[in-house]
């Protein structure tokens, strides 16, 4: 009797089901991770659609015609912000002066202005002031055509429409919302479960949002959805506008700049241009369009016809300028920073660094002899919320250390806002090689994931915009002793050796997990 329960217990485990059952689920397991595995596999490295990872010809521009367009905020010695604001005074006169076309590509298109504290920077309406001008010039100029491509984050990923792009719409100007499902996923792990699980459910795509939403701690509400999408982290991240000038020529704008309300006291960079580049720009801007399913017939202007501009003189000095997007960002930085020899310098100026092949260039620049220098946002500021410093401080600790202290490192003093530029400045024995526009320098932004907008441009050293890219970066490393503005501080000041936050940056950057 005594071994009559164990007897039973082992006819059921040898019960000929059972081991089957085992192996079923142990099959479906595995054909759910090889399915996971592949997919994530295949959509982090699909033929990238058209428009993307453009490298130009070299374009040879008057300088006359190019214009270097500065924002700065920065606080002075009574505690008083002082702000300068260059880059969409001059948007909106583009705008004002266009009679053909206007083709604009910006990621933050919105009037959201994050959480605000007393004493705070008062935020300029960029959005509106904007969307007006576009509206105006729409009545004025009612058979011109207008395209406006921006970012599923404005609409929330369709969880909180907004009515600034609704309204746009209603007028008649052609709003387009890029089809990141198009690109290429950043964060596989995620982006491959959602792919299989969720980007098929509609669910409450049209309902009642019920969750906070990520962009500030108002009222507003949005949709599981919406933030199911979100954690996708991707984005069309361009800046750029191109538009006729009036008198028969294109003209471009490429910036690091939103026309955001709560980014508008941010420090930021932009160039414009005129000129056949303009016209590469704005082919790529039309093919975004297309894979994003905008129908529209082509732009043909006249002024895109031009071979080179009008107002070109061949004795007149002259900008060699390069359009450059996506992988091929960081193509043209890699060569740039790899080239140089002892003697000359880089300097660097930027609002998020962490790609590891452009941190060991810099390494090996430094080694060389190259004198590097880097200003950084401390990453402590996020629309009114706290961030803890990654992935810079990690980053330039890392860089001091590798490079036995002989990279330089400074901080900009940021109050509120933050230090939004994308420049790197690369000071040859006989000219000057200068990059900027949209794109940060990391993982997602320079690997064919994002979608990024930047300008190459050489001028010779004694040129005025060599002078003033060197003027600019010399004030914010020096800071303005005659008018009493502190831009930047020493590297201690946010110095971070913390172990486990440079661990948890590399985590994130390798694996994508990031908003960086």
């Amino acid at each position: 009797m005594a071994g009559a329960p164990s007897a039973a217990i082992e006819s059921q485990s040898t019960k000929p089901g059972r081991p089957r059952r085992r192996y079923l689920r142990r099959s479906l397991l595995l054909a759910f991770l090889l399915t996971w595995a592949g997919v994530g596999l295949y959509h982090a490295n699909k033929s990238l659609p058209p428009g993307l990872h453009v490298t130009s010809d070299w374009h040879d521009v008057p300088l006359d015609d190019v214009r270097l367009l500065i924002d700065t905020t920065v606080t002075d010695g009574r505690g008083r912000q002082v702000i300068r604001q260059e880059i969409f005074d001059e948007a909106l006169q583009m705008v004002d002066a266009a009679r053909e076309l206007l083709v604009l590509d910006f990621f933050l298109f919105n009037d959201l202005t994050g959480e605000t504290s007393s004493g705070a920077t008062p935020h300029r309406a960029l959005s509106s002031e904007l969307a007006r001008h576009l509206l105006e010039r729409r009545r004025a100029q009612p058979e011109m055509r207008i395209l406006l491509i921006t970012d599923p984050i404005n609409d929330m990923y369709g969880g909180a429409p907004s009515p600034l792009l609704a309204e746009l719409r209603a007028a008649g100007i052609e709003v387009v919302v890029t089809d990141l499902e198009r690109l290429r996923d950043s964060n596989v792990a995620y982006s491959a479960l959602w792919r299989l699980l969720v980007s098929w459910w509609d669910g409450d795509a049209h309902g009642e949002g019920w969750l906070p939403s990520p962009l500030e701690t108002g009222p507003q509400r949005v949709t599981l959805r919406a933030w199911l999408r979100l954690l996708n982290f991707k984005a069309n991240h361009r800046k750029l506008i191109v538009a006729d000038d009036g008198k028969g020529e294109l003209v471009a704008l490429v910036t690091s700049g939103n026309p955001h309300d709560a980014s508008s006291a941010h420090s930021n960079i932009g160039v414009r241009f005129t000129g056949p580049i303009a016209g590469d720009i704005l082919a790529s801007e039309i093919a975004v369009a297309r894979f994003s399913g905008w129908n529209g017939p082509d732009f043909a202007p006249a002024a895109a016809q031009r071979v080179e501009p009008a107002s070109a003189d061949a004795a007149a000095p002259t900008a060699r300028l390069q359009y450059l997007t996506e992988g091929a960002i960081r193509d043209a930085l890699l060569d740039a920073i790899g080239t140089t020899e002892r003697g000359e310098q880089i300097a660097i100026a930027v609002f998020y660094l962490s790609d590891r092949d452009v941190l060991d260039a810099l390494v090996s620049a430094a080694r060389r002899d190259v004198r590097v220098r880097i200003i950084l946002d401390p990453n402590k500021d996020a629309f009114g919320r706290t961030k803890d410093g990654v992935p810079n401080r990690p980053v330039a600790a890392e860089l001091v250390r590798r490079s036995g202290g002989r990279i330089e490192i400074r901080w900009y003093r940021t109050h509120g806002e933050q230090f939004h530029v994308k420049l790197a400045v690369v000071q040859r024995s006989s000219n000057l090689w200068a990059l900027l526009g949209s794109a940060n320098f990391t993982r997602r932004n320079l690997e064919d994931l994002n979608l990024e907008a930047n300008v190459a441009l050489e001028t010779e050293l004694d040129s005025p915009l060599a002078r003033q890219l060197g003027g600019y970066f010399e004030l914010l490393w020096d800071n303005d002793a005659l008018a009493v503005r502190e831009y930047t501080a020493d590297f201690p000041i946010y110095e971070d050796q913390s172990f486990a936050r440079h661990w948890r940056y590399r985590l994130m950057e390798a694996s994508g997990l990031s908003t960086f």
